[in-house]
């Protein structure tokens, strides 16, 4: 028993992709497929860390939203190829869940736990603010601005708008990530006088654990978005069973996706380094939408699939509700529990709005 236990971090990946092969050829019970997602997120996120400490912020952020981000989108496709046209929606409601689940319901977490345990915390708000402004316009470019267009009807952009949109979201979110990881790296450091003292003290791992638990964390996020995806039709079931919408689906599948990223986030809040949380949450979804929507993009004009990015209505108004709230309680560099309590109300109402249309 002891073995195992030193051993987990390796052995929960192997149990998870075990899982995944038998649930191709057998029914497995759902219980035990959480379970083994479960392990792989807290498997991914010690890898994560690992890897993070070697290469220092913000790259280890960085490299965690962007290998959540790219497994995330390889899911979408999939079943967007699979779906034809009636997965048009897929892309539009999976990054609209991912963004309200960042914004409202992973910072609202951090937010309020790290405030509980240290009151008052700080972090490099040029940093935030540049992320935020990024976001409001990537999301406003995708899953507004289609709406109001007139070249074709009802959400949806005209293969002309649609390419254009996705090469500027992708240059947006390329000149974002140069801003962040080198012309000015430093507006997204951590405040080192505040950082957890294990963080500061504790020795980096060696090249060759830091590559090991690299590879071991891809195979985690694999593990985990194909658990998802095991995971979906017994959800869809339930969900069907109880009378609820399908869009409560993709909320879920989201959330599983997102599970390492969150884990990793709110660990770091509880360990006074705000700053890294909002590297995780606002990069986590900066990637999903500047890789995304091009690549989905790109799908839709190679294979001719119809894809409908605007929103309705309900959703735009939570949408702007969101950003102007991120907006006003990260734009003075510290936080309490109010602005933690703000962003999980709405991210409630956001959740019972999409139960109860």
């Amino acid at each position: 028993m002891t073995g195992i236990l030193r051993h987990w971090t390796w052995l929960a990946p192997l149990f998870a992709w075990l899982l995944f092969l038998l649930s191709t050829g057998t029914t497995v019970s759902p219980i035990l497929l959480a379970a083994g997602l479960i392990a792989t997120v807290l498997a991914a996120v010690h890898h994560a860390e690992l890897v993070a400490h070697r290469v220092g912020e913000p790259f280890g952020t960085f490299l965690l939203a962007i290998a959540v981000t790219v497994i995330e989108l390889g899911l979408i496709l999939t079943l967007m190829s699979a779906g034809g046209e009636s997965a048009a929606t897929l892309a539009r409601d999976t990054v609209f869940a991912a963004v309200m689940i960042i914004l409202n319901g992973l910072m609202g977490i951090c937010i309020l736990v790290g405030a509980i345990r240290h009151k008052e915390q700080a972090f490099q708000q040029t940093g935030v603010s540049a992320a935020l402004a990024t976001i409001c316009a990537l999301t406003v470019l995708t899953l507004v601005l289609p709406n109001f267009t007139v070249s074709e009807p009802g959400p949806l952009y005209s293969p002309s708008q649609l390419g254009f949109v996705a090469v500027v979201s992708f240059l947006l979110y390329a000149t974002f990530v140069a801003v962040q990881t080198v012309r000015h790296r430093d507006y997204f450091l951590p405040d080192k006088t505040i950082a957890a003292d294990h963080d500061i003290h504790a020795d980096p791992p060696t090249n060759a654990q830091t590559v090991r638990s690299a590879l071991l964390l891809i195979a985690c996020l694999g593990a985990v978005v194909l658990l998802a995806k095991a995971l979906a039709p017994p959800i869809e079931s339930a969900m069907e069973d109880l009378g609820a919408p399908r869009a409560i689906v993709g909320v879920i599948i989201a959330a599983l996706v997102l599970l390492p990223e969150s884990v990793a986030a709110i660990r770091a809040a509880l360990a006074n380094r705000l700053q890294t949380s909002l590297n995780l949450g606002l990069g986590s979804a900066l990637a999903t939408i500047g890789l995304t929507i091009p690549a989905v993009a790109a799908l839709s004009v190679i294979v001719g699939l119809p894809i409908a990015l605007g929103l309705d209505t309900k959703s735009i108004v939570l949408l702007f509700l969101t950003l102007v709230v991120a907006t006003l309680s990260l734009g003075t560099g510290r936080t309490t529990v109010l602005q933690g309590a703000v962003h999980l109300v709405i991210f409630a109402v956001y959740l019972f709005t999409t139960l109860v249309p």
